[in-house]
């Protein structure tokens, strides 16, 4: 039996590359994006290990005209896709004063973060509208890897909150779209996550961990992000459409003062 095509954008490492792996692991076929192609051997092996074939294409998620070009030429290489995991995103250039944000600071987030994504799920679902589920796959699905920044405020990083919040009404936008033709759409909403991207602001989060900001009083890693992506893919949560799934150690979670 053919394996089904899963879309991974920003595959090449951190929070992508777990997914893309462990999809591969569950019976996907990969097609990455990435906007650098280099240093990507480790996960291209591990993808091919698990007995899946694998692509990866160099695209700047913000170039929405190149977007239907994408698609196609994914298409061409693997067949109709299954599954979309918009994963691609930047963080804020710098943390800051919320009153001394540039408009090119604000723009350069947004057209990657929210615009970029909103226009390539875009492209994305209407290739899979026009085309059947294909035979023996797990129903359709798009997930939009977000963050706990869509509901919870940082006044530092203000641009990349606003982008998350898009990306929640973005989910609910694209789930009712598409339940008419069966394709299921979600948001994953990690926390803390150990990555390259969080690289640089370990030590502070190491210290916030220990006192007591993350209940579960950890790091989040990229399996566990992939854990909740693959398990939305496999189909097994199609009817709940629409749902927001933390994967934060319930740092999200109002408390009250002890």
């Amino acid at each position: 039996m053919t394996r089904p095509l899963a879309v991974v954008t920003g595959g090449r490492r951190g929070i992508g590359a777990g997914i893309a792996i462990e999809l591969a692991s569950r019976g996907f076929d990969l097609a990455l994006t990435d906007i650098d192609t280099t240093d990507s051997a480790d996960t291209l092996a591990a993808i091919t290990d698990r007995g899946a074939r694998v692509t990866l294409l160099q695209a700047n998620l913000g170039d929405t005209g190149r977007h239907a070009e994408l698609v196609d030429q994914i298409v061409a290489w693997g067949g109709p896709i299954s599954c979309l995991v918009n994963n691609a995103g930047v963080p804020a250039a710098q943390r800051g004063d919320l009153l001394q944000i540039s408009v090119e600071a604000y723009d350069s987030v947004m057209d990657v973060n929210l615009r970029g994504t909103f226009f390539f799920t875009q492209a994305v679902a209407r290739h899979m509208a026009a085309a059947p589920c294909p035979a023996g796959a797990p129903p359709r699905c798009i997930v939009t890897i977000s963050s706990v920044s869509a509901e919870m405020a940082s006044v530092a990083r203000g641009e990349y909150c606003l982008s998350k919040a898009g990306l929640a009404m973005l989910t609910k936008l694209y789930a009712l779209r598409l339940a008419p033709h069966g394709i299921s759409v979600f948001e994953v909403r990690p926390g803390i996550i150990r990555t390259p991207m969080t690289e640089g602001v370990a030590g502070t989060y190491d210290q916030r961990i220990a006192d007591g900001l993350v209940p579960m009083a950890r790091w989040g890693t990229a399996q566990d992000v992939a854990l909740a992506v693959a398990a939305l893919a496999g189909g097994q949560f199609s009817f709940s459409t629409g749902t927001v799934i933390n994967v934060d150690g319930a740092l999200s979670v109002p408390r009250l003062p002890t």
